[in-house]
């Protein structure tokens, strides 16, 4: 029988678990990957498709847009309970039953008979997507020893270079082609491949029955999911209409923050709460939460303008926009697997605080890029080929390092907490920058502006950065 000890409060594995540690890491990695690819396939599909489903539908592109909303509202609203359901089935089922969802969801968004029909069956997909990525990175997290963190996390960033590089040339092409239906069968085949893996490759870790794991926080889940998604609507009805005072956006938004505030302060007095705020009390899991929440907030904000600037400044078409786009994805996803595996080596405090200050950079000459009259393509492009350099050095390595002194039994907890964490801050990010853009005016002029707040946003990033350690404990 394994034996485990306990180092500096820390789990340390026993020799007969690091013997089997590799091949349930990779098993592991191999279920991620694909189910990753499948997910941010969608996402990056159904931005592109949304005026090609309006005229399907015969619907308002407002009405449209809540195929992604619903999706993302869905999303926030299950993310919180991924500790609690690996806690209660195992992570195992829990997983399968995300992968279950989001298949299910597919195939029905595929049928849809009219609007109303597919935005609901988005929001299934959504129950299903809100759980792959916390659960999944929970897997991996557990797996992998701390010597090897950065590459398995570096791995997980694999579905990044397929994604953004080939999801909206793929979803022109169906459309064009096809039939907006074929947005969504794409993903039976992936969904059922990544059902297959998950349920040949992966160990079950937790015995089943009602009896077993932790209790729902369920005042918890009450005020923490309805305040989560009131919020992230608040702010993404504030970037459509490019302010807050609305009470449309205003409304949702107060009282969002309102019920997330309630929550820090019951989770921080009951003893099983359904998100664990202690985590923060480890500096290195704080730091790297703020770290990346700037980032998050700046780089993720940003990109919305790319597509915007290429049709609406440039008179491209949204497939032409998206091959654009491609060069940066994949040097995202290039440098992010070169970084990630460095930093299991490197200092943080050189290797992410660097990574900050390219991004910035690179997100500031491409202001200046996109505000010169009759700037050569390939020039913007370069630019923000740049910032891709910097995300690749920044995203990734700094989860792993957050995480990577955290006892096994709060991988869970911490999962969960980057992936709320990078939701949140990444709808901040877009309602900040669109509201920018709208007040700014969408031509060169203003393009420029944003790109330079997105930039500022991302500097500020330095702050919490320069508090990293030195060196990988």
């Amino acid at each position: 029988m394994a034996v485990t000890q306990t180092v500096g409060g820390a789990v340390e594995s026993s020799p007969e678990e690091r013997r089997t540690a590799p091949t349930a890491l990779n098993r592991a990695i191999v279920v991620v990957i694909t189910g990753s690819v499948m997910s941010v396939l969608d996402m990056t599909i159904v931005n592109v498709a949304l005026r090609s489903l309006s005229e399907a539908f015969r619907a308002p592109l407002a009405t449209i847009q809540w195929t992604a909303t619903a999706y993302t509202l869905a999303l926030a609203a299950v993310i919180p309970t991924a500790g609690w359901a690996m806690g209660r089935i195992g992570a195992k089922r829990a997983y399968l039953t995300a992968l279950a969802l989001f298949t299910l969801g597919s195939l029905l968004a595929a049928c849809a008979w009219d609007a109303g029909s597919l935005i609901a069956f988005r929001a299934v997909q959504g129950l299903g997507g809100g759980l792959l990525m916390p659960v999944g990175m929970a897997m991996v997290m557990r797996a992998a020893d701390r010597a090897r963190l950065g590459r398995a996390m570096a791995l997980l960033g694999l579905p990044v270079l397929v994604g953004p590089a080939a999801g909206p040339m793929l979803g022109g092409w169906l459309i064009d082609t096809a039939s907006w239906r074929w947005i969504f069968l794409i993903n039976l085949p992936l969904g059922a491949a990544a059902l297959a893996l998950a349920a040949t490759l992966l160990r079950p870790d937790a015995p089943g029955g009602t009896s077993s794991g932790p209790k729902l926080d369920v005042p918890g889940l009450l005020m923490f999911s309805p305040g989560l998604a009131l919020l992230l609507f608040g702010l993404t009805r504030g970037g459509e209409r490019g302010g807050f005072a609305s009470p449309g956006a205003l409304v949702p938004t107060l009282a969002g923050a309102v019920l997330v505030a309630a929550f820090v302060r019951r989770a921080l007095m009951v003893r099983e709460p359904l998100l664990d705020l202690w985590l923060l009390r480890d500096r290195t899991f704080a730091v790297g939460i703020g770290t990346l929440a700037l980032f998050t907030c700046g780089y993720f904000g940003s990109m919305l303008l790319g597509p915007m600037y290429w049709q609406q400044v440039r008179g491209m078409s949204a497939t032409a926009a998206g091959a654009l786009g491609a060069p940066v994805a994949l040097t995202v996803g290039a440098t992010m697997q070169i970084a990630a595996r460095r930093i299991d080596k490197a200092s943080p405090r050189r290797l992410i605080p660097a990574g900050i200050a390219v991004g910035a950079l690179g997100m500031a000459l491409t202001a200046v890029q996109v505000g010169t009259d009759g700037v050569a393509a390939w020039r913007v492009v370069c630019s923000a080929m740049v910032m891709g350099v910097g995300s690749g050095m920044v995203l990734m390595p700094t989860m792993a390092t957050a995480s990577r002194d955290l006892p096994k039994d709060r991988m869970a907890a911490a999962s969960t907490a980057l992936s709320i964490n990078s939701q949140l801050w990444a709808s901040m990010g877009t309602a900040l920058i669109s509201v920018v853009l709208g007040s700014a005016g969408a031509d060169p002029a203003g393009f420029r502006i944003a790109y330079a707040v997105a930039a500022a946003v991302l500097a500020l990033a330095l702050l919490p950065a320069s508090l990293l350690p030195h060196r990988r404990s």
